[in-house]
C-alpha cells in the first residue's frame, strides 16, 4: 500500500499540472461565452443535482461515517452533512447565480482624450480560480456556480473529509456545463485527499491559477496566506465589533447587540465584542449584558461590566483578540466615539463593525474612519453575506484592500481591460 502512495505521490505534480492545463484552455472559451449559454449550463446543474440527489446523499453518509468513526466534532459534522432539504437549497442556490446580470463585458467607464482617443474600462474574468476548502460541500457548487458565470475557469480542492460528497456535486457541475456546450474542464475537482495539493495550487502551477479563495478554518486560511505565489481572497478572522454610541436606542440595541452575536454565532460576521459608551453606562449596559446572558451567551468583561452582574468573567487581553465562534462575548466600556473607534483599529480584523446610534454625525464619523471592509449603521453585523447585498452568493469575504473587499460575488471575479479606439491617432 506505501508503494502506491508513493506512486500517486510521485504523479501529483504532473495530475495538478494537467489539471491546471486544461483549466486554462477551458476558460479561453468560457471567457467568450453568452449570458444565455452560461445561463443554460447553471439551470442545467441545478437540475442534475436534483436528478442525482440519491447518489449525491449516499457520497454524503459514506463521507458522514468515517467522519463520525474518527470523533469528529457535532458542528463539523453538521456543516458535513446534506440531506435532501440542504440539497434543494444547493440546486435554487445555483438557479439564483444563474439569474444574476453577466458580469463580463460591462463597460465600468468612458471617457475621450482631446486627440480624439475614446477610451473604455471594460470587466473581464479573473482566468483560472483555485478554491481550497474544508467540510462544507456545497462550496464546490456555490464556488463553481459563481466562476462559472463570471467567466472564470475553477479548481476546488475540497477538505479530504466531503471529497466523496464534493466529486458528485462536481459531476453534476460538469454534466450540466457539457450539455450546454461548455467544456466540462471549466470546473474541476482535485481527486486526492493529498494535502500536497493544495501546496501545488499556492505554488500557481507555473502561472496556471491566477486567484486563490480559501473557505474554512484560522490554519487554513493562515496557511494560504503564508505560502500563495498568487493574490489571495481572504480573510483570516472576524473579529467583528457592535459599538453602543451615547446616542443609541437602547430597544434597537438590545435587538441587534442579540441578533449580532446569537443569531448564528458560527460565522464571521457574529459581533465577537460589544463597546458600550460611558455616557450611557448607566442605563443601557445592564440591560444589555442581562439579555446576553439570559440568553445563554458567556460574558467576558472589563471591570465596570464585572460588576454589573457575578455571572461575567473578566476579559482579559487576549479576548479582545478573539474570534469566539461560539456563544461568547466581550464587552468594554468605552469614553466616546474615538475610544471606541481605536480600540477596533487596535484589535480588530478589518471584517465587520457596526455604530448604533440616532446621531447622524457620528454614525458618519465612525462609518468613515473605521477602515473595516463592512461598516453597518444601526444593523446587526450578521449583514456581512453576499446574499443580503443582493450579490446572489459569496465565494467569500476578503478583508485586504486590493480590488476585491467585503462579500466577494460575480463582480468581484472580474478584473478589467482597456478598450481605446482611434482614428488614425500617432503620438507626437
Amino acid at each position: 500500500m506505501a508503494h502506491d502512495h508513493t506512486a500517486v505521490a510521485d504523479q501529483l505534480p504532473a495530475l495538478m499540472q494537467s489539471i491546471g492545463q486544461k483549466a486554462r484552455a477551458a476558460q479561453r472559451r468560457l471567457a467568450n461565452a453568452s449570458n444565455t449559454i452560461k445561463t443554460k449550463a447553471l439551470q442545467n446543474a441545478a437540475q442534475e443535482m436534483r436528478a442525482r440527489a440519491a447518489t449525491i446523499l449516499q457520497a454524503n453518509a459514506l463521507d458522514l461515517a468515517d467522519a463520525e468513526a474518527r470523533g469528529t466534532k457535532g458542528a463539523f459534522l453538521d456543516r458535513l452533512k446534506l440531506d435532501e432539504t440542504r440539497l434543494e437549497s444547493i440546486a435554487r442556490s445555483i438557479e439564483e447565480v444563474a439569474a444574476l446580470h453577466d458580469p463580463v463585458g460591462r463597460v465600468l467607464d468612458t471617457w475621450t482624450r482631446p486627440n480624439g482617443l475614446r477610451f473604455e474600462r471594460v470587466a473581464t474574468p479573473l482566468g483560472v480560480i483555485g478554491v481550497i476548502f474544508e467540510s462544507r460541500p456545497n462550496v464546490t457548487a456555490d464556488a463553481g456556480a459563481l466562476c462559472l458565470k463570471s467567466g472564470n475557469a475553477s479548481i476546488l480542492r475540497a477538505g479530504s473529509e466531503s471529497l466523496r460528497t464534493s466529486i458528485e456535486i462536481a459531476a453534476a457541475m460538469q454534466a450540466g456545463l457539457a450539455a450546454a456546450g461548455l467544456p466540462e474542464d471549466a470546473l474541476q475537482l482535485v481527486p486526492t485527499r493529498d494535502r500536497a495539493a493544495v501546496g501545488l495550487m499556492l505554488s500557481g502551477l507555473d502561472g496556471l491559477i491566477d486567484v486563490i479563495v480559501p473557505r474554512g478554518g484560522k490554519s487554513l486560511v493562515a496557511r494560504v496566506q503564508a505560502e500563495a505565489r498568487v493574490p489571495v481572497f481572504a480573510h483570516l478572522e472576524g473579529i467583528c465589533h457592535v459599538y453602543v454610541h451615547a446616542k443609541a436606542d437602547l430597544a434597537m440595541a438590545r435587538e441587534i447587540v442579540l441578533n449580532a452575536k446569537l443569531r448564528r454565532t458560527g460565522v464571521c460576521g457574529s459581533a465577537e465584542t460589544l463597546l458600550v459608551d460611558k455616557a450611557v453606562v448607566s442605563t443601557h449596559l445592564k440591560p444589555l449584558v442581562n439579555a446576553l446572558l439570559d440568553q445563554g451567551c458567556a460574558v467576558r468583561g472589563d471591570a465596570t461590566t464585572q460588576a454589573i452582574d457575578p455571572r461575567v468573567t473578566a476579559a482579559t487581553e487576549e479576548d479582545w483578540r478573539t474570534e469566539y465562534l461560539d456563544a461568547i462575548i466581550s464587552v468594554k466600556c468605552v469614553a466616546g466615539l474615538d475610544a471606541a473607534i481605536d480600540h477596533i483599529e487596535t484589535y480588530g480584523s478589518h471584517h465587520t463593525e457596526a455604530i448604533i446610534t440616532a446621531d447622524q454625525a457620528a454614525a458618519d464619523a465612525f462609518m468613515n474612519r473605521v477602515d473595516s471592509a463592512i461598516v453597518l449603521h444601526n444593523a446587526s453585523t450578521q449583514f456581512a453575506d453576499g446574499g443580503e447585498f443582493g450579490f446572489g452568493a459569496e465565494i467569500g469575504i476578503a478583508t485586504g484592500r486590493m480590488h476585491a473587499r467585503g462579500p466577494v460575488g460575480i463582480d468581484q471575479l472580474c478584473s478589467f481591460k482597456y478598450r481605446v479606439r482611434g482614428t488614425g491617432q500617432i503620438r507626437p
